[in-house]
């Protein structure tokens, strides 16, 4: 087998995944190469929290060099770099529900007027003020995450405030 060092010029992404698929380390490397810098930049377009962005990054290059062959096995149509973007978006929703999940074990935990308050809340608005105000999500997080349009989160948010101001007043 020729080094990818020596023909890295000439493959493209989709080549180097299959040479990744039969265990290529070099074409690995030289893929990582190619295509961390633009996703780290997309993913911190996503999420604004440098740990997450590096585990995600982890977790998506190593889902890569572990499924390779998932990849190399897929009729032509879609890309290689396609193909690690929606690993990376997979991984970092995945973040962000397990972030979600930790802030509703947290507010499980508050008591008092302010637990009450959240409890009484609307599900939609609790998961939109759970997500912003007790783990920090941005709204373009917190929209990933739940799956609405930001302008939605917006709203959501607003309404809750309210909701709980009025509710601790």
């Amino acid at each position: 087998m020729r080094s990818v060092r020596k023909v890295s010029g000439e493959l493209d992404e989709e080549r180097l995944v299959r040479l990744v698929a039969k265990g290529d380390r070099a074409a690995f490397e030289e893929l990582y190469r190619r295509t961390a810098p633009w996703m780290a930049v997309r993913l911190r377009r996503r999420c604004a929290d440098e740990q997450i962005v590096a585990e995600v990054m982890q977790e998506t290059y190593l889902a890569v060099w572990r499924a390779a062959d998932a990849f190399a096995g897929t009729v032509a149509g879609g890309t290689a770099v396609g193909w690690l973007w929606t690993i990376a978006a997979r991984r970092l929703i995945d973040a962000f529900r397990r972030r979600a999940h930790h802030a509703e074990a947290l507010a499980a935990t508050v008591g008092g007027d302010v637990g009450d308050a959240l409890r009484r809340l609307a599900p939609e608005l609790r998961q939109v003020l759970q997500a912003m105000v007790l783990d920090g999500l941005s709204v373009r997080e917190t929209a990933v995450l739940l799956g609405l349009p930001e302008g939605t989160v917006k709203t959501r948010a607003r309404r809750a405030r309210i909701a709980m101001r009025e509710a601790l007043s």
